[in-house]
């Protein structure tokens, strides 16, 4: 029989450009930030999972024990999109759950700063021929003939396509969607960009793709963030201290697309989202009106709009006026991304989905300063990477 697991420490970097810090640098700051929050050491660790998707070798979590010491426990290098982070966090969980350890280590980090808009860059023709190669030969490449596969355009015609389904959408409401994210960064001492704007200056910044603006894109920046994950038998002969300030997963899950005709071609993020939560309500023995606060993947102004209605926030359909309602904010009924979520957190792709139960975590013990969310008790972490990956963490603070 699986036994509860808890995050009893976690650590994130401050996101940004650090010119003068490499991915290693970056993770072991977070890891061991996360080791002294937990009040444990290498040691006592039993397993390793580490992401980077642009760290450059296929064993960067060896070359990150080298840095926070080198016990021989087994490492686990993971790659999962934007879900990287989510991913490791679930390689320990799942080691725990097993029996297999007591301590594991999740660690994600990513060097983005000035890297552009990531997308497709490379795969025209020359001559701008499509000649049908490879195993996927028989599909032409979508960009710049039916569209876009640069995240910026694909994301666009997602939040177009709830438009078009449901009514409601327009350019002025993805722009307030920025504009809270924007608002509650400037409480978010670790944020890449603590600045608000006004509705009319996230309208009229430089258009990426419509209708996401400038502001309403994920910022591509450098951090890291790792947790130290332990299991419930271990954590009751911890200190008062340490279960006081460790938290429950209460579920864990990852999704991958199921098969679709249509997903051949274009990503389907909502299935797999809707999918994860489900599972993750149903693990957590909770439902989405149990939640305080929700910290989801908005790598675009439009996800977020569609992801209130695929973490089933709101009833099917109902993701404008859930957000017209003001439910989203700080002082609404669901907050979601109080930390300012990807638009100005920044989104170093795989520390995203540990840096987003970093911020749960910080609210579940009542140590998120400005920012916090009185007598919050439960919370969900979501992350998606196309490809595709979604993972879901339900999260409950501790009953000591």
């Amino acid at each position: 029989m699986s036994q509860d697991v808890w995050i009893l420490g976690i650590s994130m970097t401050k996101f940004g450009k650090h010119k003068d810090k490499d991915t290693v640098d970056l993770a072991s700051e977070a890891a061991l930030g996360a080791l002294a929050d937990a009040g444990v050491g290498m040691r006592d660790m039993d397993v390793l999972a580490a992401g980077s998707l642009m760290a450059g070798t296929s064993a960067f979590g060896q070359q990150l024990q080298k840095q926070i010491g080198q016990t021989g426990i087994p490492v686990y290098n993971v790659a999962n999109a934007c879900a990287t982070g989510a991913t490791a966090l679930r390689v320990a969980i799942m080691a725990i759950r097993s029996g297999e350890a007591d301590y594991g280590l999740a660690v994600g980090v990513e060097k983005l700063s000035g890297a552009g808009l990531l997308g497709p860059a490379g795969r025209r023709k020359e001559n701008d021929r499509w000649v049908p190669e490879g195993r996927f030969g028989a599909v032409a490449g979508l960009d710049g003939r039916t569209g876009t596969e640069s995240m910026p355009g694909v994301f666009a015609q997602i939040g177009l396509e709830y438009g078009y389904k449901y009514g409601g959408v327009d350019f002025e409401l993805f722009a307030r969607i920025s504009e809270k994210n924007h608002a509650h960064s400037t409480l978010n001492p670790l944020a890449a960009y603590s600045k608000r704007f006004t509705v009319e200056e996230i309208m009229n910044d430089v258009m990426i793709a419509y209708p996401n603006t400038r502001p309403m894109c994920s910022a591509n920046c450098d951090g890291a963030a790792a947790a130290v994950l332990v299991s419930d038998a271990k954590l009751r002969t911890l200190s008062l201290e340490q279960r006081r300030r460790a938290v429950k997963v209460s579920a864990s899950v990852l999704t991958s697309d199921p098969w679709q005709e249509a997903c051949q071609v274009l990503p389907d993020v909502n299935t797999l989202t809707r999918r994860a939560a489900a599972r993750a309500y149903e693990q957590a023995g909770i439902g989405p009106e149990d939640l305080d606060l929700v910290e989801l993947h908005d790598c675009f102004a439009t996800a977020e709009l569609v992801h209130y209605d695929n973490l089933m926030l709101c009833a099917e359909g109902g993701a404008v006026d859930f957000f017209n309602s003001g439910a989203t904010w700080r002082d609404g009924k669901t907050p979601v991304n109080v930390s300012g979520g990807l638009e100005s957190k920044g989104h170093p792709i795989a520390a995203t989905g540990i840096a987003n139960v970093w911020e749960i975590c910080h609210h579940l013990r009542g140590e998120a300063g400005d920012r916090q969310i009185e007598g919050a008790r439960v919370g969900l972490a979501h992350v998606i990477g196309l490809g595709s990956a979604c993972g879901v963490h339900v999260l409950e603070k501790a009953a000591v």
